[in-house]
């Protein structure tokens, strides 16, 4: 039997309170979008935490992204097989049906999948929650997990250069897609790192030239 409740009050609110801001500008954009289907020139894969929105750190409306979040903004590597797989799934979309120009794996301070990561990995480093649906999922980090461990950090340290790693594992994961390495190759897509500061607003870039994430 299917369990569904009424939504709250205060949802029912918040759409009221959008709905009726809603111009006839805005209106019409909808209603074109709608008509027209969606042309994103970009996809950015983020983290499902709630202090994470994309529109904060590029602005946009609806149909200027196409955005998958997940815990820790991870990225698997390609396994074609019978398996369901919503990331890898999402990513062949944006690639081969929308033609996305960039593909920017975004990820921030204070991460929590991060942090769970590292609890896992040092607490039980060789045996992982098998029945955890979030514990499988960060094992995809623990590459980034073996490069952090060896630079002597503190706890602080540890987690903002695996947060960081975080980026960097996904999009290497990324170009082990026939359809993503192809469209790098053809210079039809871009992939991009970025680290944001959700503590104070900050962004940075990851420069593969320096091998270093800088300031934008």
């Amino acid at each position: 039997m299917r369990q569904a409740s009424p939504l709250p009050t205060f949802l029912i609110d918040r759409y009221r309170q959008w709905q009726a801001s809603l111009g006839p500008k805005t209106l019409a954009r909808l209603a074109a979008l709608a008509s027209e289907g969606q042309r994103p020139r970009a996809m950015i894969i983020a983290c499902c935490d709630s202090r994470v929105m994309v529109t904060d750190v590029f602005g946009g409306e609806a149909g200027d992204f196409f955005v998958h979040r997940n815990i820790a903004n991870l990225v698997p590597d390609c396994r074609p097989d019978s398996a369901v797989r919503g990331t890898s799934a999402t990513i062949e979309y944006a690639v081969t049906i929308l033609h996305v120009e960039h593909l920017i794996v975004m990820g921030h301070f204070g991460c929590g999948g991060v942090e769970g990561c590292l609890d896992l990995f040092t607490a039980a480093p060789d045996a992982p929650a098998a029945d955890s649906f979030v514990g499988q999922w960060l094992t995809i980090l623990e590459p980034g997990y073996a490069r952090v461990v060896l630079r002597g950090l503190d706890r602080t340290g540890t987690l903002r250069a695996l947060e960081r790693e975080a980026i960097l594992v996904s999009l290497t994961n990324l170009m082990t897609f026939p359809f993503v390495s192809k469209a790098v190759a053809e210079g039809r897509l871009q992939l991009h790192g970025i680290w944001k500061d959700i503590s104070e607003g900050g962004l940075e870039c990851y420069d593969a030239g320096s091998g270093a994430f800088r300031k934008v």
